[in-house]
């Protein structure tokens, strides 16, 4: 009986001493596929993470203007819409009269000198502005105290030129516009010598310099391999 069960198990243990054993690789298709599958996978990583960058990207210059404009707002806050000396005032009778006091009065060159809102119509600061209110192009951007903003490098520090000049922001601009408008309808622009005539016995019309005024500020950015400038974020508010 033991030779019978144990003549068995010594024949099968001979036949499968005697196979080959079975190795199997990966075929040319399988290797194909599997390149393809993970090529997709990184690319869809790479276009992720690119987009993760330019959102971020992005979401800085968002915040940057946004910041830049609020220094301009910050700066006019306190200041009237006219000049407190002068005034505004038309010479001579409409329409052929003459608008006097809008704009820079003689003597205010830079943004510290500006003493009310009206000056400020028209102004760019720049990285590129010259100094001088004539061209309505000045050094900037400049925060609320009318100060230019330094470039601050990743290091932490000012950037500076050759000469150990202190340089501004690079590549930012404000620019900002005063308007008039119609106080009964604050979406419609006023020219800047309108006035409004009395109706008797109530109405006693406005004057030039009775009216509020929208502020505008738009901030541009232009990076250093960009060809034009884009404009980031307008910020406007409304002075009574």
């Amino acid at each position: 009986m033991d030779d019978a069960v144990r003549e068995p198990a010594t024949m099968m243990g001979a036949r499968r001493r005697g196979r080959p054993a079975s190795r199997r690789g990966f075929t040319l298709m399988e290797t194909a596929l599997t390149t393809v599958i993970i090529g997709v996978g990184v690319l869809a990583l790479i276009d992720a993470q690119q987009a993760f960058m330019r959102t971020n990207n992005w979401s800085t210059q968002a915040a940057t203007a946004t910041y830049l404009a609020n220094e301009i707002r910050e700066m006019t806050r306190k200041l009237p819409r006219h000049d407190p000396v002068t005034g505004l005032y038309l010479t001579g009778t409409p329409p052929g009269a003459t608008l006097n006091g809008w704009g820079p009065e003689p003597g205010e060159m830079t943004a510290r000198d500006f003493d009310d809102i009206d000056d400020f119509d028209g102004m760019v600061f720049a990285n590129d502005g010259t100094a001088g209110v004539s061209d309505q192009d000045l050094p900037g951007p400049i925060d609320a105290f009318g100060s230019v903003i330094p470039e601050i490098i990743a290091s932490g520090e000012v950037m500076t030129d050759g000469q150990g000049n202190v340089q501004p922001m690079q590549g930012w601009t404000q620019i900002v516009r005063v308007q008039k408008i119609d106080p009964f309808d604050m979406a419609q622009v006023r020219a800047d010598d309108y006035t409004v005539a009395p109706v008797p016995p109530d109405f006693l019309g406005l004057r030039v310099d009775q009216f509020p005024l929208r502020v505008s500020v738009t901030v541009r950015y232009q990076g250093p391999f960009d060809a034009t400038a884009s404009d980031i974020v307008t910020v406007s508010w409304v002075v009574p």
